[in-house]
């Protein structure tokens, strides 16, 4: 989305204006025509950063209840600030992945960017200013540590924007995809992070488990034109 159509946007509507101006969050607009049409009542929102999507979310679901994860602690911070008023907002200060443990975060010039897997050559290249600039060491866990099924609400949405680490996370998710209706996740069609599984991959082990493929949203592109990464929604059959 260009950027003045993104800045439009978050201006024009009081709750984007409000976190834009008071935290310097800009939600992430693009995502507003996929949502919108699923009426969800909870959203699970891994890899949630500083709130970009969850004010999305709120906006489309009014009601819902928003439980979201971020392991790294000044974005995880920030997105607090911008729900501090808002009781269906939770925040865990994790991540979600297949063993419940700590582990190597690398954090990226653009923290949105960090990941738990080493970031490539290609995406500092494709996305400057990504690269690595510092590691930590975060807690880890499977959704289940942190949710109870009754705690998802149907219809329920599962978001992951994890920079590489989908299929771990979404393993990590494996106890509780029954509740979900919708799962949303950012895929890669070519290797950013060392060791990411890409799309076809994704796609495969979510078909496995009932989801088929419904779309594929705001994709991005190289300089040559070849397709790189996108947002894939996928419901349950």
């Amino acid at each position: 989305m260009n950027r003045l159509v993104k800045a439009f946007a978050c201006l024009s509507t009081a709750l984007y204006r409000q976190a834009l101006i008071n935290h310097s969050v800009a939600a992430c607009v693009e995502h507003e025509p996929v949502l919108k049409v699923l009426n969800c009542r909870t959203v699970v929102d891994v890899g949630a950063n500083r709130g970009q999507f969850a004010l999305v979310a709120r906006r489309c679901y009014p009601s819902a209840r928003i439980i979201s994860f971020e392991p790294l602690p000044l974005p995880a911070a920030r997105l607090g600030e911008v729900f501090s008023a808002d009781a269906n907002v939770a925040l865990h200060q994790v991540a979600i992945g297949p063993e419940p443990g700590h582990s190597t975060i690398h954090i990226s010039g653009k923290d949105d960017s960090s990941s738990l897997l080493p970031i490539g050559a290609r995406q500092s290249a494709l996305f400057p200013g990504t690269a690595e600039v510092e590691v930590a060491n975060v807690r880890v866990g499977p959704l289940d540590e942190f949710l109870v099924a009754d705690h998802i609400a149907s219809p329920a949405l599962l978001k992951l924007d994890v920079q590489g680490y989908e299929l771990q996370a979404l393993k990590g998710c494996a106890a509780l995809l029954e509740r979900f209706a919708y799962v949303y996740v950012e895929c890669s069609f070519a290797e950013l992070y060392a060791g990411q599984a890409l799309a076809d991959e994704v796609i495969a082990w979510l078909r496995e488990r009932g989801f088929r493929l419904r779309g594929v949203h705001n994709m991005s592109y190289d300089s040559g034109g070849r397709v790189i990464q996108g947002d894939f929604l996928f419901g349950r059959e």
